[in-house]
């Protein structure tokens, strides 16, 4: 599993008025700390993002990748690729490179017809999540998160269980660390919130 191998926490949350994005700040190189204020989600357009966990420089091109596809569609056809599409080019992508693969594990959330969030695995494997975590923290934010889930609670619930299920993270892992950053999407907004721990 690439979570134990790499250090980070995201956690993605589908509820029903939209999707919460959340990441810590640290980055890490091997025990070493050596980044303190990354930014970890990656605006796509202003109805998606992208998570980070891995190697950085390759989530930021796959990233990159993704906000071409979404800017030609844009231009040549007139509308926005669904979070679907998006999901199975990067699928495509990772799984094409798999000899000399992208070292990443992504959390691909926004809102096209309704909110959606894609767990997306290092050789391409992709699976529609209403949650989900990445990274060497995952299994305590996942274990936060799955104890008080629900479908149908608001949006400032869920960017609450998300911080929550960071914070988590941050007390018990050793690779993640210092603040939550935070990104509601809903139909009609894309919002940032950033939360210091004490």
């Amino acid at each position: 599993m690439l979570s134990s191998f790499h250090g980070t926490t995201t956690v993605g949350i589908v509820v029903n008025d939209g999707v919460v994005l959340a990441a810590d700040k640290r980055v890490s190189s091997g025990y070493y700390v050596a980044h303190k204020v990354a930014k970890k989600i990656i605006r796509m357009d202003d109805r998606a993002a992208l998570t980070i966990s891995g190697l950085v420089a390759d989530a930021q091109i796959l990233g990159d990748y993704l906000r071409v596809e979404i800017l030609s569609r844009k231009v040549t056809l007139g509308y926005s690729p669904t979070l679907k599409s998006l999901a199975s080019l990067i699928s495509l992508i990772l799984n094409s490179s798999k000899y000399y693969p992208y070292i990443v594990q992504l959390l691909l959330g926004g809102y096209d017809t309704e909110p959606r969030l894609y767990s997306i695995e290092l050789f391409g494997g992709v699976v529609e999540e209403d949650y989900s975590a990445t990274g060497s923290g995952s299994p305590v934010a996942i274990g936060i998160i799955e104890g008080n889930y629900r479908r149908d609670m608001s949006l400032d619930e869920a960017i609450n269980l998300a911080v929550k299920a960071v914070s988590a993270s941050i007390a018990r892992d050793v690779f993640t660390g210092e603040a939550v950053d935070v990104v509601a999407i809903t139909k009609d907004s894309y919002r940032e919130y950033s939360f210091k721990l004490r």
